[in-house]
């Protein structure tokens, strides 16, 4: 092992010693896996620390009904069958949806899969009267399939769920809501502390050992029901290390094999030193999401098309080493649902100046702004100096931002409590920068436009109401015509553009930097990320 120069010996100090593993003496294979999170994300079934957290604690240890097709990097994934082989809505009354199990699927601890474990998973995030209620996994998910009123078995293999209203998106939603077992919970005291550490999903990872903070090891679930998905290497180590430069030391030194989020400044080094680095198209985009809400600054469109003019992107990308493309909009301008915006984001820093002149504001006489951010983590790239860019370059035009920064969990519960709630407006915070996933019409557009999805009914977090864009995804949820859908969404996100809903900034290309001792790993245009596809 080469050694550390002293600038970064104390930063690595805190990684834990056991990452010298004994996996000659098993001739195991063994990747290990440096994660931009502070802790591992919660291993009871939906994790916490946002979507990121999914491809590490969620589709590796558990499976959903509907699944997400993630192990393919050459294209677009899609909805595909998971722990449901089908799902049909009733042709007599759309509001209800029929998913037929899969049969044979055993738990990790040799339990079955059937209805009856479907609608205890259900209750337990659903039905805060229900035994298995558990709050932090209710709190993870349940913005996540808001449409979901109602469910019941109705035979050992059928499970029915009744949406709110017709709701064509629906499936969507899905891939979000993980199944655990009811028999390990009852076998642990029907405690969920300790079916954390002892969890038993029917995914394609056991968990073998977890310490918060430092580590978990993920394991090959031999008995895998889908013998295509087979994971490719014996066992994963997730080891947290928020510090973007720490987890690049950490590779370089043999410590780590696969790091997410390398330093941009750090990639010529890694890559002249045979380290590769990974990226793809990915539906993610890098925001700052306004309060509409009475009192806010952001409510004058003026304001909030100024600050979207005032932001040199290509400058960004270049901060980022090129690890990123510049936003135009929630979605990429290829997108079929991207419409025709009459508002064209740019960098435009005279009309930003006089729009913002117009509100009665300038650098003389600044608009001032509380902004809630994260310190890192999973899909908020590079957050500190992205948003000191952010604060220098708004304040040209007169915008001064104050910036409340929090731990990556933290900002989720201030993003899932909404703009009115007292965490945030009580304190003054009118804004929220968190990177959002855009893979699919809810995650991109529905579920932040839709009047209706505001807290505590879903993630419109500044309050946004246009009647039109209601009215359009009223018709989008009736309409089971992908064509007529496709045209109804790219008039919504059409509208959110030309109402400078967001100030958005940058589309992530979620790089990876890779050991030579990684032989394969497919990423996929996704944020969810199959880590089965992983082989030393």
């Amino acid at each position: 092992m080469q050694p550390l120069s002293k600038k970064f010996a104390r930063c690595l100090i805190a990684l834990p010693f056991a990452l010298t593993l004994h996996a000659s003496l098993h001739a195991e294979t063994v990747a290990r896996y440096g994660i931009s999170m502070a802790d591992i994300p919660l291993t009871t079934g939906q994790p916490d620390r946002g979507a990121g957290a999914y491809q590490f604690t969620g589709h590796t240890l558990y499976d959903p009904l509907v699944a997400w097709e993630a192990n393919i990097g050459n294209r677009p994934g899609k909805l595909i069958p998971g722990l449901a082989t089908a799902w049909n809505v009733d042709p007599k009354d759309n509001k209800k949806w029929r998913f037929s199990l899969r049969k044979g699927v055993k738990f990790h601890d040799g339990s079955d899969l059937t209805a009856d474990a479907v609608v205890w998973n259900l209750d337990k995030v659903l039905d805060d009267k229900s035994p298995q209620f558990d709050a932090k996994q209710s709190a993870q998910v349940r913005p996540r399939i808001p449409s979901i009123a109602s469910y019941r078995k109705v035979d050992d293999s059928t499970v029915e769920i009744v949406t709110k209203d017709v709701d064509a998106l629906f499936p969507y939603q899905l891939p979000w809501f993980l199944i655990s077992s009811p028999t390990q919970w009852d076998k642990l005291g029907r405690d969920w502390n300790k079916f954390a550490s002892q969890p038993s999903g029917t995914g394609p990872f056991k968990l073998d050992k977890l310490v918060p903070r430092e580590r978990a090891d993920l394991v090959k679930n031999a008995g895998y029901w889908d013998k295509t998905r087979m994971a490719k290497t014996d066992r994963i180590v997730l080891v947290p290390i928020p510090d973007a430069l720490t987890r690049a030391n950490a590779l370089m030194n043999g410590q780590v094999d696969i790091i997410e989020t390398p330093p941009p400044d750090v990639l010529p080094q890694l890559q002249r030193s045979g380290y590769k680095l990974v990226k793809n198209v990915t539906p993610h985009v890098w925001p700052y999401h306004f309060s509409t809400q009475p009192g806010s600054p952001w409510t004058d469109i003026r304001v909030r098309k100024a600050a979207n003019l005032a932001i040199d992107r290509d400058a960004i990308v270049k901060l980022l080493n090129g690890l990123a493309t510049p936003a135009k909009g929630q979605l990429d301008a290829t997108s079929p649902w991207f419409g025709k915006p009459g508002f064209q984001i740019k960098y435009d820093l005279a009309t930003a100046k006089a729009l913002m002149a117009q509100a009665g504001y300038s650098p003389s006489k600044p608009l001032k702004a509380k902004i809630i951010i994260a310190q890192g983590g999973t899909g908020q790239m590079l957050s500190l100096p992205m948003n000191e860019f952010i604060q220098q370059s708004l304040a040209e035009v007169g915008i001064q931002l104050e910036f409340e920064v929090v731990e990556l969990e933290n900002l989720y519960l201030h993003w899932r409590s909404g703009a009115k709630a007292d965490m945030n407006a009580g304190k003054g915070i009118t804004g929220i920068n968190l990177g959002y996933v855009t893979a699919d019409p809810f995650y991109a557009l529905t579920r932040f436009a839709y009047g209706r999805y505001q807290a505590p009914n879903g993630v419109n977090w500044g309050g946004y109401a246009n009647p039109k864009v209601d009215a359009a995804i009223d018709k989008i949820r009736v309409s089971f015509d992908t064509k007529v859908q496709d045209g109804l969404l790219a008039s919504v996100h059409q509208a959110m553009v030309d109402d400078a809903l967001m100030l958005w900034v940058v589309h992530d290309v979620n790089p990876h930097a890779l050991s030579p001792k990684v032989k394969e790993f497919v990423q996929a245009q996704h944020w969810f990320q199959d880590l089965t596809t992983i082989r030393m």
